[in-house]
């Protein structure tokens, strides 16, 4: 029993990641109604949550070519990536993509240091 307490110990620990979007919708209201009631559950259901997001960020560098910014955290880079790649999502990402944004956005995974 001791000797599986080190272990758990001594395992490595998941590391949260994160994922940064940037986005410009044609219609902030239509995303609204179309795409985040939706994706922000289904993100719910792999751990994720949205921990930021706003429609005029504090930009201190670089450009700023969208309408709406935010953060989501998961607990681990596994789980971003299983949300970002189910069928449950794909549906939605294919309807922000193709149909709600101006243009193609910015959308990037990074794990917590």
């Amino acid at each position: 029993m001791e000797h599986q307490q080190k272990d758990l110990v001594h395992a490595p620990a998941t590391k949260p990641a994160y994922i940064m979007v940037q986005v410009n919708f044609k219609s902030l209201q239509e995303a609204t109604s179309r795409y985040a009631q939706f994706a922000i559950p289904s993100l719910q259901k792999y751990g994720g949550q949205m921990i930021a997001g706003s429609p005029s960020p504090n930009i201190k560098e670089g450009n700023w070519n969208g309408n709406w910014a935010a953060v989501l955290r998961f607990p681990s880079m596994d789980a971003a990536e299983n949300w970002y790649q189910s069928e449950e999502y794909k549906p939605l990402k294919e309807l922000r993509v193709n149909e709600l944004q101006t243009e193609a956005g910015s959308v990037m995974m990074l794990e917590e240091m």
